[in-house]
Formats: C-alpha cells, structure tokens, sequence
C-alpha cells in the first residue's frame, strides 16, 4: 500500500510540475500536438520501473527518441532540455531488454540516436557558453554544459553501453558519421574556453567515443616475461630446416605468436636475435655453418623489413629495434661466444645491415657500434692466433650475396657465344668453400630456385651437340659436369622441391629433371633399380659397355653425356653381372671405374645412384662386390690426364656419393672411405639410439626440452626424425599424453609454448589430428574428463586453440618445402565428421549420444535441424570440404552442446577454457577468424559462465560482419 501511495505522490508531484504555466507554454511551442502526453507516459513508466523492476523497459528509450526526434533542435529552451536531460539521467547507466532480437537492436539505434542528440546539445551549450563569456553572462551555458557533460560521462563510462554503440555504428554507418562530425565540432568550440575541467572531461567522453570502433584491438602486453621459448624455436626451426623458404609465411607465423602471446615489440625482436646467435654457435662446421650465418645476416633483416609494415608506424619500430639490441648487448656471454665462433664482431656485421635495411636510424647504428666495441676490449681474447688469417663468414655472406645477382646475370647469356668465358666463372665458383657460400646468399635472399633453373637450361644446352672441335668438346663435358654435379649438390642440401617448384612452362622436358625424379636417392625414396629409367636402348647400353671396358679413355667429341649417364646404369649391372661371374677380373673393374670417373664425374655418380637402390634389394652376403665398386667409384683419379678442375669436382663429387649411401651404409654398418671433403660427416646423422623404443626417445627428449625451457637444433631434427618415423597421430598423441602429466603451472604453460614450436614442424597435419580426434575422444569419454582438469587442461586449451589459429590464418598459404617433402597419411575421413547438409547427422555428435546414458544431454544438435546451430562460416559459404574447415566446425558443434548440457564436469570447464584462449587470442571476432564456425546459439550459453559474462567478449566471439551476428550480439548484451 506503501508503495502505491508513494508511486501516486511522485507521480503526481510530476504532473504538477508538468503543469507549470510556462514550462507547459514552452512545451507546446516545441513539441507537436500530443507530444506533451508521450513525455508523461515516459515518465510513468519510468516509476513503473523503478517500483517493479531493476532497469527500464526498452519502451523508456524509445519514447525519448521520439521526444528527441520531435524537431528538437531549439537547444535554447532550458526547461525542455533540462527534461530531457533528467530523463536521460535516469537510465542510461542501467539500460537492458530481455525482448526480442529485433528490440535488441532497436535499443542500440535508440542509443545511438540519444548519443547524438547529446553531443548536439553538448555543443550547443558550449556554443552558448563562449558567446556567454563574451557578453560576461556565463551561467546559464556553463549550467547546460556540465549537465550535458554528466550526462554523456555517465552513459560512455557503460562498457555495456559502449558495446551496444559499437553494434549500432555497423548497423548504421551514417549515424556514426554524423556524430564524428559533431565531435569534431565539439572540440573546434571546447579549444577557445578557458574552463579546464569542462574541456578536460569533454575530452575524455571524446576519447569514449573514438575507441568505440576499437574496443576489441586493445590487449595488454606481457611486461613480466623476458623470454619467450616459442619465438625462439620457431626462428630455430626455420634456421635449421627452411632456409629456403619465402620470408611472408615466417612473418605471419612470427607475427601471430607474438599476437597470441601478448609480446612487446623489443622483447619479440630481442627473441629474433637471441635465438640466431644460438644459432650461429650451435651450428655444425661446413654447410651448416654458413647457412645459419646467410640465415642471421640475410635472411632475418629481411624478416624484420616485412615485419615492419605490420607496426603502427616506421619511428615507432626502429625504436623499438634499437630497444631490442640494447637489451642484446647486455647479453655478452652470448655475443663474446658468437664472435668467438664466427671469428668477427657479429653484432657489428648485423647493425651495419639492418641501418643499411632502414631499421635503425645512423644515430642510433654508430651508438650500439661504440657501445659493443667498448665491451668487447674488457673481453677475454675474442680472435686466436691460428684463425688469424681466416676470413670470417658473416663477411663473407655479405660478400657473395652481390655476387649472386652478377652470376645470375652472366647465365643469362647466350652459353653457344663464349663458353669458355662461363667456364671460367663456374670453375672460380668450384674453389673451397665459394659454391656452398654463394648457394646460401642465394637461398636466404630467395634466389636459389631462380639459380637452380639457370644450372638445368646450362646441362640441356651441353646435351645438344653441334660439330665441334676437341677443345669446344672439352668445354661442352666440362659444362655439362659441373651442372650437374651443382644441381645434384643443391638438392641434397636444400631439397629436391627446390629444383623443381618452377615446372618448364613451355612443356619441354629436361634431362636432369627426369634422372633426378627417377634415379637419385634422397631421403625416404625408395628406388626399384628394376624400373624401365633403369633399363634404356640396349644397343646403346652394348656400346657403352664396351667402350668402358676397352678403350684407355673416353674420346670427348663423340660422347652425349646425358645418354651416358642414362645408359650407365644398365652398363654397371652387365658389368657387375661379368665380374660376379668370373668373367671379369678386378683389375678390369679397376680400368672401368677409373674410365667412369675419369672425366666428368656425373657418370660416376649415375653409376653409384643406381648400385645404392641395387644393394638394398640384396641381402648381406650379397652386397659385398657392388660395394667394393662404390669404393672404386668414389675416390678420385690420380692421373695427369684428367679435365680441367678436376680436383674440386672429385670433391663435390665425394659429398654426393657420400649423401646418397648414407641410408644404405647405416643399415649394413659398412665403412666406406670417402675422399676429405674438408668437413665433418653430416651433423644429423644417427640421431636415434640403436634398439630403443621411439616412444622412449620421444618422452626422453621432451622431458630434456622441458627441463632446459628451450629447443635446440638437435632436438628439431630429433622431433622432425620421430615424427616421419611414428606418423603424426602417433607423434601428437604422445606429447599431448606428456603435457597432461604435468601438475605444476609453470612446467604446464612452459610445456604449452614448447609443443607448439614443435608442432610448426608440420602445423597443419598435428592441427586436423588434435582437433578432429584427440581433444573430440577427451571431451566426449567421461572415464577421460579427470585429465582435463587444471592445470594441464587449460594448458591443453590454450596449445588446441594456438594451433588452430596458426593452421587457420596460414592453410590457405602454400605448405613450407620441408612440410611438402614428408609423405601425407590418411588420418581420417573428415567428410564424416561435420554434416554437409541438414538431414545428414555429424558422426561425432552419433559417437557423443552414445556415451551419454541420456542420449539427449549432449547430442541435441543432432535432433534439431542445423538452421538452429547456424554458424557464420556457414552464412559466408565457407567451403566445408576443407578439412581443417569440417574439423573446426566439429569442434564448435561439440563444444557448443556441451555448454549447452545439462551435465557439468572438468569437460565443461575445458570448453569455457577453450572459448577464453579463442577471445584471448583474437583482436576482433568476424570473417577470417576460427569463432566464424561456432554456431550462434553458443553465446547465450558463454554468457551465462561468469567468466565469460562481459559485452567485450560478446562483441569478441560473434561476426559482428553480419546483420544476424549482430542481433545475436545485441540481445546478449542488452541482457546482460
């Protein structure tokens, strides 16, 4: 009773001062007919409200629009604003509205509309106020203006009401620009009052406004972290396994963990060094060596050029570069081990060339020069006596980049014009270590696959012989061997895929393509030495055979060596067939081999590609004679009758043939002697310890990993061995085993940065098998669920939700090389896993109803048409033929039901977790994003978790880029 009579005295206290003769004039002169009752139904319903209910009805903003939108643009008429003002104050700090999606969004064009009419009536009174100074009658303005001020302070200050204003602005783009022009407005009058807190809190409601469109992009960066073990590997990785690859896919990765990870900009790039100069000392002697040195030195300031145009602006980053090598330099141990090592001042060599790459200012360059110099005279003596005279490798890197270009030009010449000319340029390209310095300049400043493609048209122009003297024919062999010898020589060292990534447009089919496609041994090829590549015209085969066997050596001017080379291996089984057979002695075997190698060394190593894939086929005791013929086949010739350059094509040679029988020597323990090539074995050979489990390796090396905080290039190619060994389910499976044992935070979250740069070895792959089978068999086995508590389940959420972004942003990209190299396994039929239309049930939702004893707890999708479940990926017809596509889009499905369930437990905390790494990760939801495939019934069920019950997060996870996600987003805030 209480209540209504004080519900009837305020409202009756507001009829009366309604009724106030001059208010009611002032009314009537504003308002049309009728109006004047629209306001006093507005508030009543306002003390409706205030006695049954915690907020106002929606109903409330639209009779103010409406007063609003009467032609109220008499901003001089006090009372009336004054009115409009209390109504204002009255609920635009607790505005909700529990209708439907269509009232939803009339409530944020409603309050977009009161916004601008306020910042109208916020200049308005500033206006008055200015012109008030000038008369000397300020009161009545500067009244107004800090009511309006208030009033705008109170409704921006609502993150609530922030997000509602962003939903507006994309619903109606030239409302948003009106009220940007008021501002603009705003400010021009504000800068001439000499009020400065008026001016101040007009400038922050101004500032307000101005974030509205950004309100999701603003993430606060990790300021109480110094190192960061994921930039570190992922820069490891590409160092020592893709030096060959484009600098944008890098970027992007790069940029996304330094996105994902909220790093600072100085402390990302302090990771970018760092871990090159881990690089350089780790690196093995020889190639190694100077492909990280082309990697650190090249390849990196090019990485930062790109990563340059992603910040904010060019001053900004090349302080922030500078910041970076300010913190390098504290870092001597590092340094004084590197230039140790490298046998130089590194540091010196890498400022140089990233002032000469415009990341750092002069200034700043000759700064950090005198700085490092100044360290290094208190260093322990950096330079000894013996490497005194030898020439460091970063100069010379330097050196040969230039040097390339001026190569790549001279092959472009006409080869018929001056063939001795191009002779004299390859075989000064033969000398020490030039060819393996000039090859990596080329593959760190992608010119490698340019340069490969001028090496196979000089080998096919040697092939089409003309009538030639002695000397041309000499040169023509010469050419023809140092070719191929260099292409053999690249594809063992950076990839077969780098010879041929560029297909002959004109249809034109090379020699050197074909025999390295069928003949050469790599890694993981298996070779039939029965194939018809093996067996070509047998009276070319006879002929040869002969002239072997016969002659004291090769005649030049009568040889084709291509079809030498192509003959030889049919040649050597006849042979070896012969000496097996007693019909052959070994000193004819001798004279044969010594002719093979005796003048182009490209016969020697055709000769050898086809034993290597005849001795797998043998058994033990069967090998012996077509090794013992490697062995002749492999050291050099030491007679005064050899070709020119001989010398340094025995040892490219030798490096080659040492390559190709690697796998088959391991397999026999056999020792074979290959000439000094002035450089250790191959580093990563035998890497795995004999008859021990891989699972054993696996769980050994990651527990190593985990203890020292950081991957180590050894341990790549350990992890890249093992996953090519065990395949990629197995491989994902069992690391993910291991990051789920873990019960301290700190190991867990260092676990989770670890795996991830693991799993970069193929993103791809691990991404389709952790989404699409391990985390859907965890979420959906409830004998499982204890596994996912915290803390390895929020680390397994956080590692599930980074690997999808990654695959996501960069799958439509082109797989890395050393990715396209590792032969693809059927893991799974993924059309089965998410329904391509509406009548077809998804496979998993079948496989989750029939773990639940309720079959209707977990799987209701199933049971309602997809319609219900729409997702935006399906409004922007994203093709869900993809796999990755299909798996995400499962994985949303399963995730949505189960917040949606009745049933709670460690899976329910898992999916939240899942959904908080998603917003945590993302600047803005919308097209392009993973959340695009989350059906949009999951925000009603997200924003009743606590955690995940704010606008930002709503605006954040729903595709604000359409008119449904939108609603979608308006009717979740509105009732919050």
């Amino acid at each position: 009773m209480k209540v209504v009579n004080l519900k009837q005295a305020i409202l009756q206290a507001w009829k009366e001062r309604w009724s106030d003769y001059q208010w009611a004039i002032n009314m009537k002169k504003f308002f049309p007919k009728g109006a004047t009752w629209d306001i006093l139904n507005l508030a009543e319903a306002l003390l409706e409200q205030a006695m049954i209910g915690p907020s106002p009805n929606p109903l409330i903003l639209s009779y103010l629009k409406y007063a609003i939108s009467s032609q109220f643009d008499d901003f001089s008429r006090d009372l009336c604003v004054q009115a409009l003002l209390d109504i204002m104050d009255m609920f635009c700090d607790r505005l909700s509205c529990h209708g439907k999606a269509e009232e939803c969004i009339g409530l944020c064009r409603a309050l977009l509309s009161a916004l601008h009419w306020l910042l109208r009536c916020t200049a308005a009174s500033a206006e008055r106020l200015r012109e008030g100074l000038e008369a000397g009658t300020p009161a009545a303005g500067e009244k107004q203006l800090a009511m309006c001020l208030q009033r705008l302070e109170k409704t921006l200050s609502s993150t609530k009401n922030r997000a509602l204003l962003h939903i507006a602005k994309l619903e109606e783009a030239s409302s948003w620009t009106a009220i940007e022009h008021c501002l603009l407005k705003l400010g021009e009058i504000l800068a001439n009052l000499s009020n400065p807190q008026l001016r101040s809190q007009a400038e922050q409601c101004g500032t307000l406004i101005r974030s509205i469109p950004t309100m999701l992009s603003v993430h606060s960066e990790q300021l109480h972290k110094t190192g960061f073990p994921t930039v570190h590997a992922v820069v490891l990785l590409e160092g020592t396994m893709n030096l060959t690859g484009e600098t944008q896919p890098l970027v992007e990765q790069l940029m996304m963990v330094k996105r994902m990870q909220h790093i600072p900009t100085p402390l990302f790039v302090l990771e970018i060094w760092k871990a090159c100069f881990v690089g350089l000392i780790e690196s093995p002697e020889g190639t190694g060596e100077l492909k990280w040195t082309a990697f650190t030195f090249l390849k990196i300031p090019q990485v930062l050029v790109k990563l340059k145009k992603y910040s904010h602006g060019d001053k900004d980053f090349t302080e922030d570069v500078n910041s970076a090598f300010e913190f390098l330099l504290k870092l001597t141990p590092l340094l004084d081990k590197a230039d140790q090592r490298c046998n130089c001042d590194c540091t010196n060599f890498l400022l140089q060339e990233c002032s000469k790459q415009g990341l750092l200012s002069e200034a700043s360059t000759n700064n950090l020069m005198a700085k490092r110099k100044a360290d290094r005279e208190h260093a322990p003596q950096l330079k000894s006596d013996e490497n005194a005279n030898i020439q460091p490798n970063p100069g010379l890197i330097l050196r040969a980049e230039p040097t390339v270009t001026n190569i790549l030009k001279t092959m472009d010449a006409d080869h018929s014009k001056s063939p001795e000319g191009l002779l004299g340029v390859l075989g000064h390209m033969l000398s020490g270590k030039s060819l393996d310095l000039l090859l990596a300049a080329a593959a760190a400043t992608g010119k490698l696959k340019s340069f490969a493609r001028k090496f196979i048209n000089l080998n096919e122009f040697t092939t089409h012989r003309s009538e030639e003297s002695t000397k041309a024919a000499s040169v023509r062999a010469l050419l023809f061997d140092i070719s191929f010898l260099m292409l053999c020589h690249v594809a063992q060292t950076y990839g077969s895929e780098v010879i041929l990534s560029e297909s002959n447009t004109g249809g034109e089919v090379f020699f050197f393509e074909t025999w390295m496609q069928t003949c050469m041994p790599e890694e993981g090829k298996i070779l039939n030495p029965d194939h018809p590549c093996f067996r070509p015209d047998s009276t070319k085969v006879e002929s040869l055979v002969a002239l072997l066997n016969n002659s004291s050596e090769i005649k030049l001017v009568s040889m084709k060596w291509h079809e030498a080379c192509l003959n030889i291996s049919a040649a050597i089984l006849e042979i070896l067939n012969a000496w097996e057979n007693g019909v052959l002695a070994f000193e004819s075997i001798q004279k044969i081999t010594d002719n093979i190698k005796g003048k182009v060394c490209s016969l020697a190593v055709c000769a050898v590609a086809w034993l290597v894939a005849h001795v797998r086929m043998l058994g033990l005791d069967e090998r012996e004679k077509s090794l013992q013929m490697i062995r002749q086949l492999a050291g050099p010739l030491y007679s005064e009758n050899t070709l020119q350059f001989y010398n340094e094509r025995v040892v490219i040679m030798s490096s080659i043939l040492e390559h190709m029988c690697a796998d088959v020597l391991q397999q026999t323990a056999t020792q074979i002697k290959f000439p000094s090539t002035g450089m250790d074995t191959m580093p990563y050979w035998n890497l795995l310890p004999p008859k021990r489990p891989i699972k054993e390796v696996l769980t050994d090396i990651f527990a190593k990993v985990l203890e020292k905080g950081w991957v180590d290039s050894r341990s790549i190619h350990i992890f890249d061995t093992l996953l090519h060994m065990g395949g990629v389910y197995w491989f994902c499976n069992n690391l993910i085993k291991e990051l789920l044992k873990e019960t301290r935070k700190e190991h867990t979250l260092r676990a989770v940065e670890l795996l991830y740069s693991i799993f970069c070895l193929d993103m791809q792959q691990v991404t389709l098998v952790l989404l699409g089978h391990i985390l859907p068999g965890l979420l959906t086995d409830s004998s499982k669920w204890h596994s996912l508590m915290d803390p390895p389940g929020t680390a397994l959420a956080k590692l599930a939700v980074w690997c999808a972004l990654s695959s996501y942003s960069s799958h439509k990209g082109q797989a890395s090389s050393r990715q396209k190299k590792r032969q693809r396994e059927d893991i799974e039929d993924y059309i089965s896993l998410f329904p391509l239309d509406d009548m077809q049930p998804s496979k998993l939702m079948r496989l989750l109803s029939s773990n639940e004893e309720d079959a209707n707890i977990l799987s209701s999708p199933t049971d309602r048409s997809m319609s219900s479940n729409l997702s935006a990926s399906q409004l922007h017809t994203v093709n869900m033929r993809d796999p990755l596509n299909r798996v995400l889009a499962n994985l949303f499905l399963l995730i949505s039901s189960i917040l949606g369930s009745r049933t709670a437990g460690p899976h329910t905390q898992f999916a939240q977790w899942f959904m908080e790494g998603c917003v945590d990760c993302l600047e803005q939801g919308g097209r392009g994003s993973i959340l695009q495939f989350m059906p949009f019934t999951t925000v009603s069920e997200l924003v009743k978790v606590s955690a995940m019950s704010s606008p930002k997060v709503v605006l954040a996870i729903t595709d604000l880029s359409l008119p449904l996600g939108r609603q979608v987003a308006a009717k979740a805030i509105a009732a919050l």
